[in-house]
């Protein structure tokens, strides 16, 4: 729905008065689909100025969630399957990232907002300079505290699942682990996500309404909420739109 001008204003503040006091997530999980779709519904012949416009979309949408005091965001940055689209697109994504995470290194913001930042996927299929970047915003962040950014790159949920169980086993050989002693709890522990709650509410945009691998395990009793919007035109209202859904469902957790 397009909402022009004074109209957009007013909505904003009745959607503002209709969930700043209800429950909020505590994690959500944002799956950023339609970067390429966008360029093109732009009349761009460069889809890479989708990504970059979805990039910039990303300082836009935390700055929401911390007015929300909502604490932890994992983005799905880039997943194993991305690796099978054009190596000049590849490049392009896997440079745009890094100078995300060197602009994090740098950035008043993420100091003064506390925001520990995280990356989790398999960084053995990562560049070393990549891995380097990485390094560097973790520990400068690693004692950070108010808030959290995790962000999957070369992440896949069967992946991440597959590499659990092999650390598993092998420790299992080595006995180091009872076999008896592994529960869901205790497989928790070697994913990538050690020490992150799970997500309660999951947001994907483009239209396209599945998980597409995104946190499998972690997301067994999230909330899902798909929206039509093409990542680099989600608004404000949008993200408000899905914690009023959020808030409207009832979370019973098998119960």
């Amino acid at each position: 729905m397009d909402i022009p001008g004074i109209f957009y204003t007013l909505y904003e503040r009745v959607l503002w008065r209709q969930i700043h006091d209800g429950p909020k997530p505590h994690h959500i999980g944002l799956i950023v689909d339609g970067n390429r779709r966008f360029a093109k519904s732009k009349g761009l012949s460069d889809t890479s100025e989708g990504h970059t416009a979805g990039s910039d979309k990303l300082e836009e949408f935390l700055r929401w969630c911390w007015r929300l005091e909502i604490k932890i965001i994992t983005l799905y940055g880039f997943s194993v399957e991305n690796y099978s689209r054009s190596p000049e697109e590849v490049d392009y994504l896997m440079d745009l990232i890094m100078r995300k995470l060197r602009e994090f290194q740098v950035d008043p913001v993420i100091k003064s907002e506390r925001v520990k930042v995280r990356v989790i996927g398999r960084r053995s299929d990562l560049s070393p300079e990549m891995n380097k970047e990485i390094d560097a915003v973790e520990k400068l962040t690693e004692d950070h505290d108010r808030f959290q950014l995790n962000i999957a790159i070369s992440y896949g949920g069967r992946a991440e699942i597959v590499d659990a169980v092999k650390t598993v086993a092998n420790e299992v050989k080595d006995g180091k682990l009872d076999v008896d002693a592994i529960d869901e709890n205790t497989f928790a522990k070697y994913l990538y996500t050690d020490g992150i709650p799970d997500p309660d509410l999951i947001i994907r945009t483009s239209g396209e309404e599945r998980l597409s691998g995104f946190l499998l395990w972690q997301s067994a009793y999230s909330e899902l909420y798909f929206t039509e919007v093409y990542w680099p035109a989600f608004r404000m209202i949008d993200f408000w739109r899905a914690v009023r859904i959020y808030q409207q469902r009832e979370r019973r957790f098998g119960r």
